[in-house]
Parts: C-alpha cells; sequence; structure tokens
C-alpha cells in the first residue's frame, strides 16, 4: 500500500503542479474542469448511481455547466460563489445534525443535485483565484491551508484526541484535531502573510492582518465540513473510497473532498474584501 502511494504521488505531483501553476488562465480553466468532471463521475456513484453510463452522464452534465459557465455567463461566478457559500453552512448543520436529517438529502436525486453545489463551485472559486494578482501565491496559500488543517488534526488528534467530533460521520475525527488544525492554519497565515510582505512591496497593517487570519480561521471551519460531508455520503451507501483511480489513495474526491468547501468559500472572501491584502 505504501509503495502504491509512493508511486501514484510521484506520478500525480508534477502534473497537478505544472496545471495548477504554470498554464495560462484558458487552459487551467479545461485542467480544473477535468478535476472536476472526474470527481462528479465518483460523486454519482456516491449518490446511487450504478450503471457507468449514468455515471458517466452525470460527469458530462458537470463538464456541461462548466462549459456554459465559461462560454456564456462568467459574470455569474460570483453569485455561484454566495450559493456555494449557503450551501456549505447548510452542509455544517447536515454534518451537525447527522443521522437525523438524513430522510432530506438519502434520495438520489438530491444526492446529485449536492455534487452540483460540491462540484461546480469549486471550479469557479479555482478560476476566479488563477484570475487575480499572485494567483499562484494565493492558490498555494489556500492549498496550504487545507493541508495544514488536516495535517495537524491528524497529529493533534492521534497524540491528544479524546473528544469525538462527528462520531457518527466519521468516527476518528476529534475536537483536539480540530484545534490542532486550527493551531496549524494560524502559523501557515503568519508565514504566509510574512512571505507575501518579504516578496513584494505590500506591507500588511493590523486590520489586513486581522482579516486574513480571520479568512484563515473560516477556510479552515468549512474545509473540515467538506471532509465530513464527503464521509457522510460514503457511509451511507457503504464505500471506503469514492473509487480506485489513485491506487493507494482512493479517488479524486478522496484528495478534494476538503478543497471543494475551501476554494468558493476562499474565493468569495477575496471578492468581498476587494482583495483587500493588496491594495
Amino acid at each position: 500500500m505504501l509503495k502504491q502511494r509512493i508511486i501514484t504521488a510521484l506520478i500525480l505531483a508534477p502534473i497537478m503542479i505544472g496545471g495548477i501553476f504554470f498554464l495560462p488562465l484558458s487552459e487551467f480553466m479545461v485542467f480544473i474542469g477535468l478535476i472536476t468532471a472526474i470527481g462528479g463521475w465518483e460523486w454519482a456513484k456516491m449518490s446511487g448511481l450504478k450503471a457507468p453510463l449514468g455515471r458517466i452522464a452525470y460527469a458530462g452534465l458537470i463538464a456541461g455547466f462548466i462549459a456554459a459557465i465559461y462560454l456564456f455567463d462568467q459574470t455569474q461566478e460570483e453569485s455561484v460563489l454566495y450559493v456555494a457559500a449557503v450551501w456549505w453552512l447548510l452542509a455544517l448543520i447536515l454534518v451537525i445534525t447527522h443521522p437525523r436529517l438524513e430522510s432530506v438529502w438519502q434520495s438520489v436525486p438530491v444526492r446529485l443535485l449536492i455534487g452540483l453545489l460540491v462540484l461546480i463551485p469549486m471550479w469557479v472559486g479555482f478560476v476566479q483565484i488563477k484570475s487575480y494578482p499572485y494567483s499562484n501565491f494565493l492558490i498555494l496559500f489556500v492549498m496550504l491551508v487545507v493541508w495544514g488543517a488536516d495535517v495537524g488534526a491528524y497529529f493533534a488528534g492521534r497524540t491528544f484526541g479524546k473528544h469525538k467530533l462527528a462520531p457518527k460521520v466519521s468516527p476518528g475525527k476529534t475536537w483536539e484535531g480540530v484545534y490542532g488544525g486550527l493551531l496549524t492554519t494560524a502559523l501557515i497565515a503568519w508565514f504566509g502573510g510574512q512571505l507575501l510582505q518579504s516578496e513584494t512591496n505590500i506591507q500588511l497593517d493590523v486590520n489586513q492582518w486581522l482579516m486574513l487570519f480571520a479568512i484563515t480561521f473560516v477556510v479552515t471551519i468549512v474545509s473540515v465540513v467538506g471532509d465530513l460531508l464527503e464521509s457522510m455520503m460514503k457511509r451511507h451507501c457503504g464505500m471506503k473510497d469514492s473509487s480506485n483511480l489513485l491506487p493507494g489513495h482512493g479517488g479524486v474526491m478522496d484528495r478534494i473532498d476538503s478543497m471543494t468547501a475551501a476554494l468558493p468559500v476562499f474565493a468569495l472572501a477575496l471578492s468581498l474584501f476587494g482583495w483587500n491584502l493588496i491594495k
């Protein structure tokens, strides 16, 4: 298993780094769109679509929505981000109350609708961030926040974990893990702010530092919700991984579940504050 994980990571890492950080915007849109459509193919199975043709059709639907936004109405991107913010607030309620509200979302059509709310805003968030000044810095920052939240939670949970976070959704997660993740991402925010100041002519004032930490806090929390939502969906249909596309790593959704929540919320925060950190 470890050998498989290493081999897969060695193959995927240069592809992902090249695609995210070095492609121009138009090609970047297609690259992230492909990843999003594959995530849709996996989500279809979590939603109860067993037939391969149905799963392919759902992936095509995801791709169609993305193409429509790209080709016809990019002005609606911010509206998609607002919808995503409302959705992730609702998702938090579903996770906290699970399984009491399971009847609300257990039908196949509702789970398919949730997939649209999860995946399409992620693509929009990625694309919008890519269009900002210092886009690679911003994308790297939000990815490090998501990874830092996960790694910090893992080690803090293993070392100090006693109080279960959501035992009926993901039994291994603890509140101590959440606190460890928040501490880790606060450190990432501090280092990120210092790096921004050292590599540019930007000097952050007190309000901008507070904004940076506040945005990081919100993104950290919502990334946990993204992770828990996918765990809830997989547990409902008896799946361990979203697919076996990535040997040793599970599926694409297993790798981007936190990103699906973090990217649109981070992009919306930057949009709402006019990317105040660099202006």
